[in-house]
């Protein structure tokens, strides 16, 4: 019984989760190995003899130089973390207000409300890029980080706003009305009670709109012109890929150091991301 055991833990569980992880992290360290291959390797044809994919023995630092002194990638992470940070923030903001007031307080049309607010998440961002283009020229943020700190929340609201519904309404409804009892007022109940209670649903927010703010390429590819005002995901295709040529050593290496941010707020807050989405699928 304990080899049938084991033999089918190996079958149905060891090996499949191997191939789904060498699946997964194959991207990653290709892009990691193509980033210190030197020009020379990386341009062998694959028949040569000397063709060899998947190692390098002759590591080179050429394209990260090449790539913050050819270019001005510092500035494209800055913006893309200012921008980001900013548009989580504002988006964070109303979405826990509106979330708490979707769930917990009574009034008529809040279901409806808040089903149409999720609709709108739904809507594809190409057929807001319209209206939200004409806005931009109106008020002249076009080519200014604001023109995306003031987009990004137009889909990320709404899914903030829906997620956080779920979760404030798995949490029990009596810790307020204990504090509603004892003389607190509703802000007060929300802000001391709920909100430090619903910290993982919070945080499963916050890493979903930065990691959409951080990744975002269709409003920020039109949106920003100028090579000082570009993000991380614009600058790189747009600067490094010239026509048909390709440049794949820094290519990679903006990549891949464009993938840190996002790959470090998840190994943080990875617990509190689970049960977070957990607590709003219940809800």
């Amino acid at each position: 019984m304990i080899e049938g055991a084991a033999w089918r833990r190996w079958v149905f569980f060891r090996l499949p989760m191997a191939i789904f992880l060498i699946f997964l992290l194959f991207p990653f360290y290709w892009m990691i190995i193509t980033t210190f291959r030197p020009d020379g390797e990386l341009y062998i044809p694959w028949y040569r003899a000397n063709y060899k994919p998947f190692w390098t023995w002759n590591p080179t630092t050429a394209h990260l130089k090449y790539l913050f002194g050819e270019t001005t990638f510092a500035i494209w992470m800055w913006n893309t973390t200012f921008i980001a940070v900013v548009a989580t923030a504002i988006s964070l903001f109303c979405g826990v207000l509106a979330g708490y007031a979707l769930s917990r307080l009574t009034f008529k049309g809040a279901a409806l409300l808040g089903t149409t607010i999720f609709i709108t998440y739904l809507v594809p961002q190409t057929l807001l890029f319209i209206p939200l283009s004409e806005i931009i020229r109106t008020y002249s943020l076009g080519d200014t980080p604001w023109s995306l700190i003031l987009s990004y929340p137009t889909f990320l609201i709404p899914f903030c706003t829906w997620l956080m519904m779920g979760y404030f309404k798995s949490v029990p409804k009596e810790l307020e009305e204990c504090a509603r009892i004892d003389g607190a007022a509703r802000w007060q109940a929300m802000l001391y009670i709920i909100i430090p209670v619903a910290v993982p649903g919070i945080l499963s927010a916050m890493i979903f709109a930065f990691t959409l703010s951080w990744n975002e390429f269709i409003y920020a590819l039109v949106f920003l012109s100028s090579p000082e005002q570009k993000t991380v995901p614009v600058g790189v295709i747009s600067e490094l890929v010239r026509g048909d040529v390709f440049f794949w050593g820094p290519l990679m290496a903006g990549a891949l150091l464009g993938s840190i941010p996002v790959a470090i707020a998840y190994s943080f807050f990875v617990e509190q991301y689970v049960s977070g989405v957990t607590g709003s699928v219940k809800g």
